[in-house]
């Protein structure tokens, strides 16, 4: 008897002709969500330290270490490598999805008159870009890190790349926190 399919069956995805009901779509978002935070709060927290440690640098210890000096006195020049590849995962997986942003979230917010929540999300689209194109020089001046020629524009790009991360994580919560995603 070829009937229609019950309801549960039509639900399950079909994918290379073969059914596949292991997670549900919103779950594979959030999942995908989750892997983007976990690698941004690591950007953060590593950018954090760099930036720290330019601005406020260790001289000489004048008693015991406290916590302020013990968190700026990181080896900045070690978090160059690891901020640069974090930061391109983050950039892959915040384009990934993108797409369930644009078609799912994006309308919603425009329809709701959101407008300003809106506009700071595609600015922090634009900074996560300058932060991209940015990451060759940043690398280069902290691969020259012994290089007293380069400071300023090390320290500049350390601060900037922070700053900027900052805001692209308050933005992307608050942006999430207003729509909700998977």
């Amino acid at each position: 008897m070829a009937g229609p399919e019950p309801d549960m069956l039509r639900a399950k995805k079909n994918i290379g002709g073969k059914r596949m009901d292991i997670i549900s779509v919103p779950t594979w978002w959030t999942i995908w969500m989750l892997f983007h935070l976990i690698v941004s709060v690591g950007l953060l927290g590593a950018l954090t330290h760099q930036a720290v440690a330019v601005m406020m640098p260790v001289r000489k210890m004048a008693g015991p270490a406290g916590f302020v000096t013990r968190f700026r006195a990181v080896p900045a020049p070690g978090y160059a490598f690891a901020v640069c590849i974090m930061w391109v995962i983050t950039f892959i997986l915040g384009s990934y999805i993108y797409i369930k942003y644009r078609t799912y979230i994006r309308i919603p917010i425009e329809q709701a008159g959101y407008w300003k929540t809106q506009g700071f999300f595609d600015f922090k689209e634009h900074v996560a870009s300058i932060g991209l194109v940015l990451l060759p020089a940043y690398w280069f001046f902290w691969k020259n890190a012994q290089d007293p020629e380069y400071d300023t524009a090390r320290k500049v790009l350390t601060i900037f790349l922070c700053v900027a991360c900052w805001f692209l994580f308050i933005v992307g919560h608050v942006l999430n926190n207003t729509r909700g995603f998977a």
